[in-house]
């Protein structure tokens, strides 16, 4: 009795829906769009033009969803979907609007980046004095 109820419990999970897993990463626009630098929407529809699903763009479906809130935007992804490549279009966007040069990207945890300014020297702003 015992080996049919362990053959019957490994045949239905073999049955089971094979749902796939997703992915959440969070870029965080706060400081350049609080400062009035970055627009959130221009970002959102720049990363929904952009991003690749099986080698076509613009071709997001089911699998990938865009979210924005006020200045953070949630990309939803189904596995097998790469971090780095968020991060690769978000430095595409940034030279794009040439704000390359003024802020980069950070990955402060595992599912987030943040967009922050460079740290520039108070050498600079005292030569702009004189």
């Amino acid at each position: 009795h015992f080996i049919a109820f362990v053959l019957s419990t490994m045949a239905s999970k073999g049955k089971g829906s094979k749902r796939k897993s997703t992915v959440r990463f969070v870029l965080d626009c706060t400081t350049p769009v609080t400062d009035g630098v970055l627009d959130p929407a221009s970002f959102e529809k720049f990363l929904h033009d952009r991003i690749k699903v099986n080698g076509k763009v613009g071709n997001l479906g089911g699998s990938v969803k865009i979210e924005r809130d006020t200045s953070k935007l949630t990309v939803v992804a189904v596995e097998p979907f790469s971090k780095r490549y968020l991060k690769y279009l978000t430095k595409k966007y940034l030279k794009r609007q040439e704000l390359r040069d003024y802020l980069h990207v950070i990955a402060p945890n595992k599912h987030t980046y943040e967009l922050k300014y460079y740290k520039i020297s108070e050498g600079a702003d005292a030569e702009e004095e004189d």
